[in-house]
């Protein structure tokens, strides 16, 4: 790879420099802080453009790249330190579970190219999806309903709904056992 060929001018971005830029700012003095409290965080994710459910959490230290790629479902938990590296649409349904730790990454780089160029595949975790401690899910993976990866596994594939995958790469482990249909969705 040539580093000095690389060229990102062709990345949208979303937003203006200005607007990411205050962004920058209110997430790294305020947002990723130590200060308790979930619903601040959701407003100020909303005044950013993020589309935030009701009822959602959101601990300390959560970072989040660019909240006008982002979308949280009802009662979703967002757990300590979780990284949300939304370079692209990130998608986070109801009642999902992101526990500490968790790395989302939506960009990598083209290594079969020289000049290294950027790609980015957006992440979908629909809903009831449990993403367990420092577990990281890759550029373009869909997490079906109800799936859990385990902590510290790192998922480059879809997870198929009511499955448990461990490990890395991740494989499915065993099914999950779901809610009957009268649970409330």
């Amino acid at each position: 790879m040539r580093l000095d060929q690389f060229d990102n001018s062709g990345f949208d971005r979303g937003v203006s420099w200005l607007l990411e830029a205050t962004w920058r700012v209110v997430e790294g003095l305020f947002f990723s802080s130590w200060i308790p409290g979930s619903a601040w965080r959701a407003t100020v994710l909303r005044l950013f453009g993020a589309r935030v459910g009701q009822g959602v959490v959101i601990k300390p230290r959560v970072r989040v790249k660019f909240p006008w790629k982002l979308q949280v479902g009802d009662h979703s938990w967002l757990g300590e330190s979780a990284w949300i590296d939304n370079l692209d649409e990130v998608i986070i349904g109801a009642h999902c579970c992101l526990s500490q730790g968790v790395y989302l990454c939506t960009g990598s780089h083209r290594w079969d190219e020289s000049n290294f160029s950027l790609e980015t595949r957006p992440i979908n975790l629909e809903d009831q999806v449990w993403v367990c401690a420092h577990a990281r899910i890759g550029p373009g993976v869909t997490c079906k309903r109800g799936s859990v990866l385990t902590m510290s596994s790192v998922a480059n594939t879809d997870l198929d709904a009511w499955s448990i995958y461990s490990g890395v790469p991740a494989k499915r482990v065993r099914a999950r056992p779901h809610p009957e249909a009268t649970e409330v969705d």
